[in-house]
């Protein structure tokens, strides 16, 4: 196979070009030359919004397109690349349903119009526009919470960073909540095995609802890091009251509820039946702390995403909150 990635260079893109290195397939990148390619690749240099003109010729089987901006970038690359590409893979989200999607949504639910405002709104866009250009050869991959080593958004790096500093760590409850995600190199050996079969259409990319826990997730964090650390267990009331937010001051989490339902209960039934697996916690833990752990410099962050995380002085109030509730309790018993 002959493919064509466009971006490749960061998380999943580059998650995609090392799986097809690794298959032996001829890999191109087009990107702004912001960051370095894989090795082993052709480059491509350009522009998404601005010149395509390293994208007028060529042929390849397959194109990947991650692109998460304005979905005019999206029509822009697929319609130039229609006549000479075999299929266009989208990396699409779960978020291009209509929110708050209910517990065990599938590929047919309602979904919001494509536009260019807002996230569920340019992701469904990008899907008009693959669909618009390569129909039926259109492949959308509806992905959730990715995690994974070159993760550029912070979340499970925040968690390993938090927990290697040690003491008493403010963990979100339940401890059985149930999490869904999906590791970035299973997303990108999914997808092109999918391209290599055929397949089109949309297809919800994410690991069974409940292939981990918030318990499971954080006890990993503790394992791979060897830290000392302590998970002081808050129910989700306490966090509301302290007014933290879910989610981004607590990457990954959020309380039960329908939020909880519409980000961590996708029907994943048609992608495990085209043949996606999803490796253990641990593993992508694991990996994602080895790959931390030897990066030269600081964490990659993306420019259009907000550092996530929680404020240390906010944490030790509500911890220290944890500690006297429980000595109430101790001398009331």
């Amino acid at each position: 196979m002959e493919l064509l990635v466009l971006g490749g260079t960061e998380f999943v893109g580059r998650a995609v070009v090392e799986e097809a290195l690794g298959r032996g397939w001829g890999v191109t990148v087009f990107h702004r030359g912001r960051h370095g390619a894989v090795r082993g690749v052709a480059e491509v240099l350009g522009d998404r919004e601005g010149e395509l003109g390293g994208l007028g010729e060529g042929r390849w089987d397959a194109v990947v397109d991650t692109w998460s901006g304005k979905p005019g970038a999206v029509r822009a690359s697929a319609g130039a690349l229609a006549g000479r590409v075999g299929a266009y893979a989208y990396v699409s989200s779960a978020s291009v349903y209509v929110y708050p999607a209910p517990l065990g949504t599938a590929e047919d639910g309602p979904l919001v119009a494509g536009g260019d405002d807002g996230y569920a709104a340019v992701k469904r866009g990008g899907e008009l526009a693959a669909v618009g250009a390569f129909g039926e050869r259109a492949l959308l991959v509806r992905a959730g919470l990715i995690l994974g080593p070159y993760e550029n958004v912070g979340r499970l790096p925040w968690w390993l960073n938090r927990i290697a500093r040690g003491g008493d760590v403010l963990a979100p409850g339940p401890r059985d909540l149930p999490l869904q995600y999906v590791d970035a190199r299973d997303l990108a050996g999914w997808t092109l095995d999918a391209l290599a079969a055929g397949r089109g259409g949309p297809y919800n990319v994410i690991s069974e609802p409940g292939h981990t826990t918030m318990g499971e997730l954080l006890a990993e964090c503790v394992r791979v890091t060897g830290s000392s650390a302590r998970l002081r267990w808050a129910a989700p009331e306490v966090i509301a009251a302290a007014g933290i937010e879910p989610w981004t001051q607590l990457p990954v989490w959020l309380p039960p509820g329908e939020e909880h339902d519409a980000l961590h209960g996708a029907d994943v039934s048609r992608a495990l039946g085209a043949g996606l697996r999803c490796r253990p916690v641990g593993e992508t833990v694991a990996d994602t702390w080895a790959w931390m752990r030897g990066l030269p410099g600081p964490l990659p962050q993306r420019p259009d995403r907000p550092p996530v995380g929680l404020d240390p002085e906010v944490e030790r109030r509500v911890l220290a909150g944890l500690a006297d509730a429980a000595d109430a309790k101790g001398a009331a018993g």
